[in-house]
């Protein structure tokens, strides 16, 4: 399938709704939750209205997964971009439908490529101990495991275990 990575913007926001809504208890199998609230478009909107001021301000890049006809299939974020040190955490989430499919591994090849115009050098990621998949996209992709630790989840309050991954680009 082909895909392209489109910078978040406001017109986006209901079908980025939609695509959270039809995808909330698939993500919520391997990643922490969001909460009940962010399933609100009321919060949903102010949340999406904080993220475009944090993308203004070069905190943060945030991306939407696109298939050739402009539906979303997934996202792909850089954030906490450091200008200083020329890091960034990426993180990504492909909905059930599209998994599978490579996406991720599409993605995250053209994020890493677009990643030092954000004057961005090295990128890390963090991932839970059960999420295979995402373990397998990082390695394709370069990133090198430089630890594990566990987390007690915000939201669910249960204990997690997260893989670490970096990559200098």
């Amino acid at each position: 399938m082909d895909i392209y990575i489109d910078r978040l913007n406001e017109r986006d926001a209901q079908a980025l709704f939609a695509f959270e809504c039809n995808n909330r208890r698939f993500f919520e199998q391997t990643v922490p939750g969001r909460g009940d609230d962010y399933y609100s478009f009321g919060t949903f909107g102010i949340r999406h209205k904080e993220l475009l001021k944090e993308q203004e301000e070069a905190i943060s890049s945030f991306y939407l997964i696109k298939d050739g006809s402009g539906i979303i299939v997934g996202r792909i974020n850089l954030v906490d971009i450091d200008p200083v040190n020329g890091t960034a955490h990426v993180g990504y989430r492909i909905g059930e439908a599209f998994t599978q499919k490579g996406i991720a591994n599409e993605a995250l090849k053209l994020l890493v490529k677009l990643a030092p115009d954000l004057n961005v050098t090295q990128i890390q990621a963090k991932t839970t101990s059960d999420n295979i998949a995402s373990q397998k996209v990082l390695v394709k992709n370069g990133f090198e495991r430089i630890s594990i630790n566990e987390e007690i989840s915000a939201d669910s309050g249960q204990k997690l275990t997260f893989f670490h991954y970096s990559r200098n680009l």
